[in-house]
């Protein structure tokens, strides 16, 4: 059994010293339970405290013993590997730092996420780079951005995601959300269209609130735009694309331009990204390559994908926009200065370079996103 719940079950300071009569407790530690029945009687009553949230006395009333026995089983019930206690929040949470980033930038949210070693950023590590790193940051920012997105989602809320490797976290670790229907924004990037990380990511996050699923099943880039052409005439394709316009609420992955980076340089050949890169790609959101002062680049690329345009983004009243790690700040400032993002989720090293432009000299020289945090 695990648990998520921060009340600690310990209420030994209140107990009667003579109190001893439901049994004994050992002269430095929990009671321990040395017959099975005991073992199943812990486990029911941890059952009813951290999962049925029933409060001590109301356990105590049920099983017909004193309230200081249910929270010596509750100790016990920790101490024996009956219950296990997990931090589902794998780093801290900087909220000074992001505060000055959303007034900074003019957000309605910034979560910043500290993910360095040790107690704190000054005196930690920082986290290994390579591939193997880049997976836990973006694991560890899709599930801040999980934690962001149950916080502030409604009922009736049209939800659209990205096939980002944070997206796919974020649907992982949110575990409940209100009734809302859930929209893919891009292709796949797999063989597999049904089984594709995308499309898993939309079916879990809609199974979170019970509401709709609306994958996306097309690749990521198509051979041609005629092909693409036919493919959004289809019932299935059709029918997500049209939700597009929907779109109450989305997070999407932020990404650099360069390799391992971003799922769109990842995806496309040689010639392509050189393409990009000739016109000054710096990010790349949803489908959509930006320079560094914001812009979308256009090529003809844009007709061979299916995926949200532009000003359906930024017709979208909450994007949330997931990035870190390295070179995180330069693609983070090139979407801010785009006016798509109300809010964004990144880590402690990329909002101190977003504030300070890795010098004090460079603070006025930040720009504030021109989209509306009303």
């Amino acid at each position: 059994m695990r648990l998520q719940r921060d009340e600690r079950p310990d209420e030994r300071s209140s107990e009667p010293r003579g109190d001893r009569r439901d049994g004994p407790v050992g002269p430095c530690g929990p009671e321990v339970p040395s017959a099975p029945l005991d073992r199943l009687l812990a486990a029911s009553v941890a059952r009813r405290f951290y999962l049925g949230n029933q409060s001590k006395v109301e356990i105590a009333k049920e099983f017909d013993i004193s309230r200081f026995k249910v929270a010596r089983l509750l100790d016990a019930a920790v101490a024996h590997d009956i219950v296990r206690i997990d931090i589902t929040v794998p780093a801290e949470i900087d909220a000074p730092l992001g505060q000055a980033l959303a007034g900074r930038f003019g957000l309605r949210h910034a979560v910043v996420v500290n993910l360095m070693d040790g107690e704190g950023a000054e005196g930690g590590t920082a986290r290994p780079a390579g591939p193997a790193g880049r997976h836990r940051v973006s694991r560890w920012l899709g599930t801040a951005a999980a934690q962001l997105l149950s916080a502030t989602a409604e009922e009736g809320d049209v939800i659209g995601l990205d096939g980002s490797p944070e997206v796919d976290a974020l649907s992982e670790a949110v575990n409940r959300l209100p009734p809302c229907d859930v929209v893919q924004l891009t292709g796949v990037h797999g063989p597999d269209l049904a089984r594709d990380p995308a499309v898993a990511a939309v079916r879990r996050t809609a199974a979170a609130g019970g509401g709709g699923a609306f994958p996306l099943y097309v690749p990521f880039v198509l051979p041609d735009a005629a092909t693409a052409t036919v493919l959004r005439s289809q019932p299935a394709v059709a029918g997500t694309a049209h939700r597009f316009g929907r779109i109450t609420r989305a997070v999407v992955g932020i990404g650099a331009w360069g390799a391992g980076l971003s799922t769109m340089y990842d995806a496309l050949g040689d010639a392509e990204r050189e393409t990009y890169r000739a016109s000054g790609a710096c990010a790349d959101v949803a489908g959509h390559v930006l320079d560094a002062s914001g812009e979308v680049i256009r090529t003809e690329l844009n007709a061979r994908m299916i995926c949200v345009s532009a000003a359906e983004l930024r017709a979208v009243p909450e994007l949330i926009g997931v990035s870190g790690g390295a070179r995180g700040a330069e693609a983070i400032r090139a979407v801010l200065k785009s006016g798509l993002l109300t809010s964004v989720v990144t880590d402690t090293a990329t909002a101190r370079r977003l504030l300070w432009h890795d010098g004090a000299d460079d603070t006025a020289r930040t720009v504030s996103s021109p989209r509306t945090t009303e």
